[in-house]
C-alpha cells in the first residue's frame, strides 16, 4: 500500500489489517470532506447558474461519500460508534451533548453532580 502508507505514523508491518483499513477509511473521509469544501467554495464563486448547479450536485455527492465512510467507521470502530451515539442528532448545544448523554448536566466543574464522581452509590454494597 505505497500511496496510503505514506501517511501512516507507524511501520506498516506493526499494524493489523483492521488498523490499516480504518486508516484507509479515515484518509478517504478526509479527502471527501476536503472535496466537498472545495466544491462548496467553487459553487459560491461561480457566476453561471448552470455551472453552479453542477458543482453543487458534485459537492453533495462528496457529502454522500463522506457519510458512507462515516457509517463504515461506526460499524468497524467501537470508539466512533460510541461518539456517534452521543453527538449525532443530539438536541441543544453540541458541546453539551456529552453531558446530556452521561446525565451530568452540570458539567465537569461540579454543577449539579452533587459532588459525585459519576460512579454511583456504594451504600448497601458489601466490600470484599
Amino acid at each position: 500500500m505505497p500511496e496510503a502508507s505514506a501517511s501512516l505514523h507507524e511501520p506498516e508491518d506493526r499494524l493489523s489489517p483492521e488498523v490499516i483499513d480504518r486508516h484507509r477509511a479515515i484518509v478517504s473521509l478526509i479527502e471527501e470532506l476536503e472535496a466537498a469544501d472545495w466544491y462548496d467554495q467553487r459553487a459560491a464563486a461561480a457566476g453561471d447558474a448552470e455551472l453552479r448547479d453542477i458543482i453543487t450536485h458534485n459537492r453533495d455527492e462528496e457529502k454522500e461519500h463522506a457519510m458512507m465512510l462515516l457509517e463504515w467507521l461506526r460499524r468497524n470502530d467501537p470508539g466512533f460508534a460510541e461518539q456517534i451515539d452521543v453527538y449525532i442528532k443530539a438536541e441543544g448545544p453540541v458541546v453539551k451533548a456529552e453531558e446530556a448523554a452521561s446525565g451530568d448536566e452540570g458539567g465537569a466543574s461540579g454543577g449539579s453532580s452533587g459532588g459525585s464522581l459519576g460512579i454511583g452509590s456504594l451504600r448497601g454494597h458489601a466490600v470484599s
